[in-house]
């Protein structure tokens, strides 16, 4: 038992030193996942401060915060902290108290900046903005009907305002920098602004203003309003502060971005300087939010087999790359799992996600090894009480799954609302009450 603990913590516990010379405490790392923490103006609260207090108290080495805008006319959601343009006093205080609740346990943490682009919450803004005019095919599979309620047709941007782009993300990197965090990850992944970019089915820039453009056709072209974000945010902050980029390994989608173009994508952004590179995929059409990449695409039997979602597509990935650092996101629920990936080299970081809802303390145990698989909460929830399950059969199967996959987000969500607000999960609640 002694040598076996020695081994795995040994595993976990392992320092790693990313290219410009951060030291990252272990090999967990809390992904990005949406809080809507924020109060009336974008700002973080005090209930944010405290929910980072304490995932870092639970153990996990880097945290990166769910996505905060760059451009506050586009949000994910209601509740998202943004970071456009000059700041005031009392902004820069608040973004300065986050930071120091996320390190107060010694965790490092990553500011994730996104743009929302076309899948901008209707709530926020029905008339979204995107690399073209594509709309959003059954985001979420919702009937057509409540699709065009909660998201607008796209209008494509034009050349200036693509053109502006990799200012505000450099802006905001610089705030960052400022108030005290350890780095930035840029959000090019899951169908949001960056992403929908690399997306052929999404940019169709060729077709609107022509095969000149320099932001559409060829995957260079594609690719290029990422590559002058990231240039333009290392600019900005210098070597020394990290910055991270989240990436599909593809889309899911019949046309949509590639593995093959991923690779290609990820030598790029290596050449670029990033520090490392988290590997996802799928977007609100296909790969996320319910449906398992092998459900989206053609079925991989190597994939099946593994717990974590998009391991099979970040080895390509890895593969292909020098040294640069790679992180998989999604599905991870087994010590062994996470072991045999890390001394094979498939990854050099292990992202977890809803385990830390339901128990923050989670990465701890693995570390010291009083646990050797994370909870599934997933496969022990139920939609409302006993009595309402039996209609759940009779309802459309789109509906259902609406249902289904809303309530198990609510049920997370709930829990991290908990800890914002006393410290604490609630695992008997649901998310009918």
């Amino acid at each position: 038992w002694l040598l076996s603990f020695s081994h795995h913590a040994r595993c976990f516990a392992a320092v790693i030193c990313v290219p410009f010379g951060t030291i990252l405490p272990n090999r967990l790392v809390k992904g990005a996942m949406t809080e809507a923490l924020s109060d009336d103006f974008s700002r973080p609260t005090p209930e944010l401060c405290r929910l980072y207090e304490r995932w870092s108290l639970g153990g996990t080495g880097t945290l990166i915060t769910g996505n905060v805008q760059v451009d506050r006319r586009y949000q994910e959601r209601p509740g998202n902290v943004c970071i456009d343009g000059p700041q005031d006093a009392e902004q820069l205080e608040r973004l300065c108290s986050w930071a120091a609740a996320s390190q107060a346990h010694g965790s490092k943490v990553f500011v994730q900046l996104s743009h929302a682009g076309r899948q901008t919450n209707g709530m926020i803004n029905l008339k979204p903005v995107g690399p073209g005019d594509v709309p959003l095919a059954r985001p979420h599979q919702m009937p057509r009907f409540m699709a065009a309620m909660f998201y607008g047709r796209p209008s494509a941007m034009t050349l200036e305002e693509v053109q502006g782009l990799p200012k505000k993300f450099a802006d905001a990197a610089q705030v960052c920098k400022g108030c005290g965090f350890d780095g930035v990850q840029v959000h090019s992944a899951h169908g949001y602004l960056l992403s929908s970019f690399l997306n052929p089915i999404a940019n169709n820039r060729a077709q609107l203003f022509g095969a000149g453009d320099p932001c559409g056709g060829t995957l260079e072209g594609r690719a290029r309003l990422l590559l002058d974000v990231v240039r333009s945010m290392r600019e900005r902050v210098g070597g020394s502060f990290p910055i991270s980029v989240k990436l599909n390994s593809a889309d899911f989608q019949e046309g949509g971005f590639t593995t093959e173009e991923a690779v290609q994508v990820a030598l790029w952004l290596e050449k670029e300087g990033i520090d490392f590179l988290e590997v996802s995929g799928g977007n609100y059409e296909a790969g996320i939010y319910g449906d398992k990449p092998e459900l989206a695409g053609k079925k991989r039997q190597s994939t099946i087999r593994r717990e974590a979602y998009f391991l099979e597509y970040a080895v390509e990935v890895t593969k292909a790359l020098s040294e640069l650092p790679v992180m998989v996101t999604g599905g991870w629920r087994t010590k062994v799992a996470m072991m045999d990936a890390l001394q094979k080299g498939e990854c050099k970081l292990i992202g977890l996600g809803p385990p830390l809802c339901g128990d923050p303390d989670c990465s701890k145990k693995l570390l010291d090894g009083s646990i050797d698989e994370l909870p599934r909460y997933e496969s022990t929830l139920s939609v409302g009480y006993w009595l309402f399950r039996p209609v759940m059969w009779l309802l459309p199967r789109s509906i259902k799954h609406l249902l289904q996959l809303g309530s198990v987000q609510a049920w997370y969500y709930t829990n991290m609302v908990q800890m914002a607000l006393s410290g604490k999960t609630d695992l008997a609640f649901g998310p009918f009450g």
